[in-house]
């Protein structure tokens, strides 16, 4: 049976009423880690600590959800960057849209995916998201702009396959390290909540240090208004055409290894899915046809559309089908 995607009006109550899901969540999250519980416990002073230091407005909240949920891991999860995507931003038949998709490992997250109805200085948003997290991945506010995070490649210092678990950790303590660097989804949710414009939030993503390597996808409402944004530490690179990408670098390095989803080789997987997705630019089609392999793959947990131009926004959750594809497990959701 098809699950119904919750639309959640945002308040200070939300991760108190929603301490089921949220339990949910970390339990998919941490479940799917060896030493999960373990991992938890060592981890969650070191990412609150990083928390303080960055300078995110949004320290309070996470002390509320993890105060509500009452076991440890919600710092941790709050600290993590493990997702893979596969995002085209084009001219819809309303204004550019942007379509995306997002893969994670971990069995669930398609089920409990959520929209939450957000508030800011400029207006309001719609974030696509689960129960007690607090940043924005995917989001878009009517009649001013969508945007959605990719993560971006990984820094390799090794070219032995025996050292990639040290490259994984290196990676990961080199984003702990910095201080007054927003975590991107901390700062793409600022934007949403700051930003009156596209041309606002382009600036704004282009300038704000962040604390580790990110893609951004920007759509506006006006014809042309799309960009993808490669951030590098203080490097920034904005790519105004062929807006369409997965986990890589337009210009890809030796250097860094592309993060990957489903099968193949990291940078052949995801070549093929920029390939894949970028034969539906400027084409329509109902629900998300789009989505196909291997843009849809084992990993695959959402998928989304959004046009901040007509107010539309479209979400499906996914799971592993068990054959080495996903299937959708959430009703049809138009917000």
């Amino acid at each position: 049976m098809l699950s119904v995607i919750p639309l959640v009006e945002a308040s200070a109550a939300t991760a108190v009423t929603n301490r089921e899901r949220a339990l949910a969540v970390r339990a998919a999250c941490l479940g799917w880690l060896p030493l999960g519980g373990l991992l938890a416990r060592l981890a969650d002073p070191v990412v609150r600590h990083w928390m303080q230091r960055s300078g995110t407005p949004y320290l309070g909240e996470i002390e509320t959800v993890a105060r509500a949920i009452g076991q440890p891991g919600i710092w941790l999860l709050h600290g993590a960057y493990l997702l893979g995507c596969t995002a085209l931003a084009d001219e819809g038949p309303d204004g550019p849209r942007l379509r995306r998709t997002l893969d994670w490992p971990f069995p669930g997250l398609g089920r409990l995916v959520e929209v939450v109805r957000r508030h800011g200085t400029a207006g309001d948003y719609l974030n696509v998201t689960w129960p007690g997290f607090v940043g924005v991945l995917t989001a878009v506010a009517p009649r001013r702009f969508a945007a959605s995070i990719n993560q971006a490649p990984m820094r390799r210092r090794w070219r032995s396959t025996m050292l990639l678990w040290l490259d994984y950790a290196l990676n990961a303590l080199a984003g702990l390290r910095g201080s007054g660097r927003l975590p991107p989804e901390h700062l793409l949710r600022r934007v949403f909540e700051t930003c009156a414009s596209f041309d606002e939030a382009r600036r704004t993503l282009e300038t704000t240090p962040v604390a580790r390597p990110v893609l951004f996808v920007l759509v506006g409402c006006k014809a042309g208004e799309r960009v993808v944004i490669e951030r590098e530490g203080d490097i920034v690179r904005s790519i105004p055409d062929e807006t369409v990408v997965a986990n890589d670098w337009r210009r890809r390095s030796d250097n860094w290894r592309p993060r990957a989803c489903g099968d193949g080789a990291p940078v052949e997987n995801n070549r093929r899915r920029v390939a894949a997705l970028e034969a539906w630019r400027g084409r329509d089609v109902e629900g998300f046809g789009w989505a196909t392999a291997p843009v849809l793959n084992v990993c695959t947990r959402l998928t989304v559309e959004m046009c901040p131009a007509s107010g539309t926004l479209k979400v499906a959750g996914w799971e592993d089908d068990g054959r080495g594809g996903a299937v959708r497990v959430t009703d049809h959701a138009e917000f």
